[in-house]
């Protein structure tokens, strides 16, 4: 950590460029030897909780040492506050990702009588006990025989065979949603019963009281729900009455879905959720542990396990891509040789990485669209996403552009496929989502199985910025029919006091981010007070220490915009990107977030930061992504030494 307030400009440029020299040094020995960057994405307790379980599910030989290290990461996250589990760092009690919890930790063979385990109990039941979870620990519970299927919404294996004008059908859900969703059909069909050699229950969570569940959906209508309600009590009354012959189909159908989706040892979606019920869906058909097909499938679960400082805990993906193209930029920035030279590395790892023979389920809403984008993990290539792609591209067109010339490698063939498949998944309303043109089915979240009110892919503010800075990074005008629409899309979702909101980052600062350097790629003057309101909201909610900081309570559903939380590393660089890309790297402002992140600086180099920044479901899942405090903050400090030192202050690229 650095000293005290700079007390100049030409105090705070030094010891930018002293904090630049460290944090490259850092990086540099954290980059692969291959050329890429991973660094630990951390949910909640559910994940590592859902890993212990499965393994009880399935009977798998006993690794007690293992077992030991993931509970004493769950008893050191258990909250003193309130007992509980919480969603994130901080964060208040979540009664499923206690329960999750606690059943792991009876499973591995803490005493109920203990008191951790006492105190989790007790605030489970003062929350309305087990009765009162979510769908998926309904799910979990139902599978170890210690909740009942009634209490589980019914999504019957038939709808694989959903015709698609029907309001349900698989593809009018989000990506992730499909994944986890078809084998789940196979498992609710088939109700299998945990083997669970150590018999263990938690019976005692219960409180003998229904509760109905609880939504988390941001667009809820009577009308819609009052349906779907009515059409499961059909479906829990017809459960029985579905002909064999059309069930067995059903159920083979799904599987051969989840077969050519597989991913190798990358896993079923690249997601731990869609991964674990791939692997449960091949026990319950009764495909033995050495097929190939399961085999790998629960080999992609086990490449999910961190081991570090006597813990172990499971991730619920990994985000190698995303860190390498982020760190690339931040490198790029940096713009001194080493620093190039590893930004070169990383470009070249990433590039055959981009999927080009694989038409995705975003092909079932734009058929005739070239493949041609990246994915978020090592490989989901029937999943890539539009903002690692549109990152990917802005890096590489960065690198091609460098007056050194062909140091950088020929990347023209990868960043016009890049954007070829990116402008064809533009939404109707000028916007882009994250993996779907146009999943914007909003009855869908009135299903009662989407409680979790994360069923779809809309677009947003920050993915659909992301693509405006790389189109106009590429020499977009401001005047094309598609720039328009997508300037109007951000302009109609900008929020009354300024901000945007950030889908995939905490969330209004990094909306904001996100969109400021959209609009100033983009050409938009920077008078044009859709600008002007957003720097007047970013220079309000900065921190009385320079920094900036805001809360996963931002996405409340009362929507009381952002909430105020301690200063982080990450949510600091975001907001002086924003305000540098619209001309304030002279504020006040922008020189009080500087100096935070210059006497923030660790002695290793880099930032630390406990607080979740990363948005995975708002409301439901949130993600600590533990290269945010890495590249941001150097890439903000790189910035600001550059912007100052320039002639103009102008910021030239896309983000």
């Amino acid at each position: 950590m650095h000293g005290s307030l700079l007390s100049s400009s030409a105090d705070r440029l030094a010891a930018s460029d002293e904090a630049v020299s460290e944090a490259v040094a850092a990086l540099a020995a954290a980059q692969r030897d291959d050329g890429h960057w991973v660094f630990e994405l951390e949910a909640d307790a559910t994940i590592p909780a859902e890993y212990v379980l499965l393994r009880h599910y399935l009977a798998e030989p006993e690794d007690l040492e293992l077992e030991a290290r993931i509970g004493r990461y769950l008893r050191r996250i258990q909250s003193a506050e309130h007992d509980g589990w919480p969603l994130y760092h901080g964060g208040a009690f979540d009664i499923s990702a206690t329960i999750k919890a606690y059943f792991a930790l009876k499973m591995i063979g803490d005493d109920p009588a203990a008191p951790h385990m006492e105190r989790a109990r007790k605030a489970v039941l003062a929350a309305g006990g087990a009765e009162a979870c979510n769908v998926f620990t309904r799910i979990q519970l139902a599978l170890f025989g210690c909740g009942s299927w009634d209490a589980v919404p019914t999504m019957p294996p038939e709808l694989i065979f959903a015709p698609r004008w029907l309001p349900v059908h698989l593809y009018k859900m989000s990506y992730w949603a499909r994944t986890v969703v078809v084998p789940l059909l196979v498992l609710a069909a088939l109700k299998p019963l945990a083997r669970n050699p150590r018999g263990v229950r938690v019976d005692e969570l219960f409180s003998g009281s229904p509760a109905a569940l609880k939504s988390q959906a941001a667009q809820k209508s009577w009308i819609w729900t009052a349906g779907y309600t009515g059409l499961d009590r059909l479906l829990k009354a017809g459960d029985g009455l579905w002909p064999k012959g059309l069930r067995t189909r059903a159920i083979n159908a799904c599987r051969d879905w989840v077969v050519e989706r597989l991913n190798g040892e990358d896993g079923l979606g690249a997601i731990y959720p869609a991964m674990a019920n791939s692997v449960m869906m091949f026990d319950a058909l009764g495909v033995p542990a050495d097929d190939p097909k399961r085999a790998i499938a629960r080999k992609s679960v086990e490449l999910l396990l961190v081991h570090r400082e006597g813990e172990t805990y499971c991730q619920p993906c990994v985000s190698p891509v995303w860190d390498t193209a982020l760190a690339a930029h931040a490198m790029l920035e940096v713009g001194e040789p080493e620093a190039e030279a590893m930004a070169d590395r990383a470009l070249a790892w990433l590039k055959p990485l981009q999927v080009l023979d694989v038409e995705g389920d975003w092909a079932d809403e734009r058929p005739g669209v070239r493949p041609g984008g990246w994915a978020f993990q090592y490989r989901n290539d029937h999943y890539p996403d539009l903002d690692d792609t549109a990152v990917v591209v802005m890096a590489m067109d960065r690198a091609a552009g460098r007056a050194a010339g062909g140091a950088a490698g020929d990347y023209g063939q990868a960043i016009s496929r890049g954007i070829e498949w990116t402008v064809g998944l533009q939404s109707k309303n000028g916007g882009w989502g994250a993996f779907d043109a146009d999943n914007s089915h909003d009855h869908l979240n009135n299903l009662p199985f989407a409680d979790h009110g994360a069923l779809l892919d809309p677009p947003t503010a920050d993915v659909s910025a992301r693509v405006v800075s790389m189109l106009a990074q590429k020499g977009e005008p401001l005047e094309s029919p598609r720039m328009q629409a997508a300037l109007g899309y951000l302009r109609a979702e900008q929020e009354p006091e300024g901000s945007w909101f950030g889908r995939w980052g905490v969330n209004f600062i990094y909306g904001t981010w996100s969109v400021l350097c959209a609009l100033n790629a983009a050409g938009v003057d920077r008078a044009d007070p859709m600008i002007a309101k957003a720097v007047d909201w970013l220079n309000a909610i900065q921190n009385a220490d320079g920094g900036w900081g805001e809360s996963c309570d931002s996405y409340d559903l009362a929507r009381v915009a952002h909430v105020a939380a301690p200063s982080t590393a990450s949510q600091t660089a975001w907001a002086l990107l924003g305000l540098m890309a619209v001309g304030e790297v002279g504020s006040p402002a922008v020189a009080r977030g500087i100096e935070w992140l210059v006497r923030h600086q660790e002695d290793d180099g880099l930032w630390g930061q406990e607080y979740y920044t990363g948005g995975g479901f708002p409301r439901v899942f949130y993600l600590r992504y533990h290269g945010y405090p890495k590249y941001f903050p150097l890439w903000a400090l790189a910035r600001y030494r550059n912007l100052v030192r320039s002639n103009d202050g102008a910021v030239k690229w896309g983000m």
